[in-house]
């Protein structure tokens, strides 16, 4: 089927808005792109020291053979259950590349935080500049020059970004992503997130709530609900840089082995030594990051990503906007509900038609770009098959054509909703998004006074001495970039669903995050410009009357518009703290960029060579005008 003609306009005004600075990064790539293998323009010192603990057969070949070297950049860490099974990954990737008479040496590691263990701690105010420290990371393994090839091992959250936006820093180099699959199920979402509920209560012991957090979260391999980390893994799928059908195959299977082999075999065969050249810089276009927006919407994937894919395409020098994703947010159907949309898991999600299932159904209507050069041949209609073992061979057959479970994934023709999972909402306090998908229709709307805190753990305080109103909007400020770091602020879950149970009406509104399970409750997130930035939102006051509406993409303060620009800004009373490694990240806070832009830190794209890291609107300085930064406004270059 034609591509659908709105579509066709979003794509046409992206690749418009991006071509000079799409034009930067590309003759960039072909610049950095020579003739042989890239070690042979390394001294002899140079590469004597790049091949000195390699056993003979490797040194053989690397001294001076016509033979590809795979580069792997690893987040192996035993702590976090969606990386350990990446610790043996390295030996499969070196034998296989051994059997194809070529090398592969680990180039670098880079850091994995887990956001479940920083949840509502210190810690978590480092998690979204991780993703900047691991870009830098990666280039770092990379900076060797020894690779003709990369393969990258990551999963979650920042962690997946994090490496794009490094790997497309070397974009004339071919790679391919490697999951590592989900943990297998426990048990159900709902359980749990009742028993959290019920603690939060005082009627529930932390020995029970323990019990269940560990009968959820019970083995190697990604938690099961469809937070960050697993649409990390749809996303890169829909964009032609992980294999076809890998995202949900469990960790410790034959099939997960097969596929790590394969992924070894695809980067060597796609170097610039071959004949199937696929340079990531190439296949990561506009296209390939409309794909990965359209599948996010499609599948009500985390909020987070409406961060990191602006930071990603950035780093390929592509400007897509908050205005782009909620126009596509729009345009594109809900076609599956895994938790916290739903009640299923992504294993119960794989098996009732997956990513082949919902890639099928959007390109079939015309809701997805199908011409991509992806890192397997045959494009993205081979992302609407599943991989398979057969008598130890690895193949691929089709993915069923009609949903094994309604319930979890729907056809285009009878989608759960008619748009997406996400909507920007816009008003006099800023643009914040919303995560409508795992909201119910009756909850989407909402008027109702202020309960303004500058921490999170104040508002269970306030719950705890039985003093908040019996309807309120729960302004958390000083939550954004620049002020903490930007903080996910999923700690509040329990307590706004358990209100929310009891029949009374609550939303959060804030610049901070919220998280990749996101609640049940209207949550307006992101909003920027942020406090810290002398946004309006450090202009409410306790008791303010705030309107949300979901559906008609609404967020404003029912204030006279002269009495509240008279305010004087309100200080921030939790300023970011020094300790847990807090305060080596004080630079960080200072130059990164707003939430609409990509929360970035670090210089990014091709841009910024003069020195400029950040371009800002005028609106986003310190004291703006509110007005001003209220108004809808494209992002510019980096």
């Amino acid at each position: 089927m034609s591509l659908h003609p709105k579509l066709e306009a979003i794509t046409a005004r992206i690749i418009a808005r991006s071509a000079a600075s799409r034009a930067a990064y590309l003759a960039g790539l072909d610049a950095a792109l020579r003739d042989g293998p890239f070690r042979s323009r390394l001294s002899c010192g140079n590469l004597a020291h790049g091949f000195a603990a390699c056993g003979p057969t490797d040194k053989s070949r690397l001294r001076g053979g016509v033979t590809a070297n795979l580069g792997i950049i690893t987040a192996y860490n035993d702590m976090l259950s969606a990386h350990q099974p990446f610790e043996h990954y390295p030996d499969i990737l070196r034998d296989t590349a051994r059997a194809l008479s070529a090398t592969a040496q680990v180039a670098g590691g880079v850091p994995a935080m887990c956001d479940g263990v920083t949840q509502g701690r210190a810690g978590m105010e480092l998690s979204l500049f991780s993703r900047d420290v691991i870009a830098q990371s990666t280039a770092i393994g990379l900076s060797h020059d020894m690779f003709d090839t990369t393969v990258y091992l990551g999963v979650c959250d920042k962690i997946v970004p994090g490496l794009l936006i490094g790997a497309l820093a070397f974009g004339h180099l071919p790679a391919v992503f490697l999951p590592a699959g989900p943990m297998t199920p426990g048990i159900p979402n709902k359980q749990k997130a009742e028993v959290r509920e019920r603690y939060a209560a005082g009627q529930a012991t932390r020995e029970e709530l323990l019990e269940v957090e560990a009968a959820s979260y019970h083995g190697a391999g990604t938690c099961t609900f469809y937070g960050t980390a697993n649409s990390n893994q749809t996303l890169l799928e829909a964009m032609g840089v992980q294999l076809p059908g890998a995202s949900f195959v469990n960790p410790g299977t034959p099939l997960r082995d097969a596929l790590t082999r394969h992924a070894a075999e695809r980067a060597l065969e796609i170097t610039a030594l071959g004949d199937d050249f696929r340079p990531l810089g190439r296949l990561i276009n506009e296209k390939a990051i409309i794909n990965a927006v359209i599948t996010l919407m499609a599948t009500g994937g985390s909020t987070n990503h409406t961060i990191h894919w602006i930071a990603v395409a950035r780093a390929a020098g592509i400007v897509m906007t908050w205005d782009d994703m909620d126009e596509l947010s729009q345009l594109i159907p809900l076609l599956a509900r895994v938790y916290p949309n739903g009640e299923a898991d992504v294993n119960r999600f794989a098996a009732s038609g997956g990513t082949a299932f919902v890639f099928r159904e959007l390109i079939d209507a015309g809701l997805m770009h199908a011409d991509l050069v992806t890192v397997v041949e045959g494009g993205m209609h081979q992302y609407t098959q599943d991989p398979t073992l057969r008598d130890g061979s690895l193949g691929w057959i089709d993915g069923i054509t009609e949903s094994a479970d309604l319930e979890v994934v729907r056809p285009v023709a009878e989608p759960f909703e008619a748009q997406g999972g996400l909507r920007l909402l816009r008003g006099n306090l800023g643009r914040s998004l919303i995560k409508l998908s795992a909201v119910k229709p009756q909850y989407r709307t909402i008027e109702a006074p202020a309960v303004v805190v500058d921490a999170p753990q104040v508002l269970n305080k306030l719950h705890a001495a039985g003093v908040l109103p019996h309807d309120f909007v729960a302004v958390v400020r000083y939550q954004g970039p620049r002020a903490n770091g930007m903080p996910e602020l999923h700690s509040l879950a329990p307590l706004l669903g358990l209100l929310q149970n009891q029949g009374r009406r609550v939303a959060l509104v804030t610049d901070g995050r919220l998280s990749g399970a996101s609640g049940k409750f209207p949550a307006a997130i992101h909003l920027t410009p942020e406090a810290s930035r002398g946004g309006p939102l450090a202009r409410v006051r306790e008791g303010d009357i705030i309107r949300l509406d979901g559906e008609a993409g609404i967020l404003e303060v029912l204030v006279d518009a002269a009495e509240f620009a008279a305010r004087e800004l309100a200080p921030n009373t939790a300023p970011a703290g020094h300790d847990m490694g807090r305060n080596l990240f004080a630079l960080n806070r200072r130059l990164v960029g707003p939430a609409d832009q990509g929360a970035i830190s670090i210089s990014c794209g091709p841009a910024a060579a003069d020195g400029d890291i950040w371009n800002y609107d005028a609106e986003y300085e310190l004291g703006g005008d509110a007005a001003a930064a209220a108004a809808p406004h494209e992002a510019k270059d980096a």
